[in-house]
């Protein structure tokens, strides 16, 4: 069966919306859709997993515990390490976000 990762995007939410399109043991596939939505401010991501993330449509801006902050457009894309602490500052209010973010293993890493 074939999917489409633009098919039915939401135009508002209550708040982020998170669909684990594939996974294993190994690897995790998400599709996150934001309308607006960022972390709260005195939250942090810290996963013990790689993430590799793409933005594929809206504007977003990522920070980081130590100051730094990646502002991201449609094909901009990071890897972000484990431990890395980092949270959602800003996406953009006026539409749809889609993000597409693959989760894996530390030991699976090639830098």
């Amino acid at each position: 069966m074939i999917h489409n990762l633009f098919d039915n995007l939401p135009e508002s939410l209550p708040e982020e919306l998170v669909e684990v399109l594939a996974e294993n043991r190994q690897v995790r596939i998400e599709r996150i859709t934001t309308t607006g939505q960022h972390s709260p401010p005195d939250f942090w991501y810290d996963q013990a997993e790689y993430e590799w993330v793409v933005l594929l449509r809206g504007r977003a801006e990522i920070a980081f515990q130590d100051g730094s902050r990646k502002l991201l457009q449609p094909g901009d894309y990071l890897l972000i390490p484990p431990h890395q602490r980092h949270r959602v500052h800003w996406t953009e209010p006026n539409e749809t976000c889609l993000w597409l973010a693959i989760f894996y293993a530390c030991d699976q890493a090639s830098d």
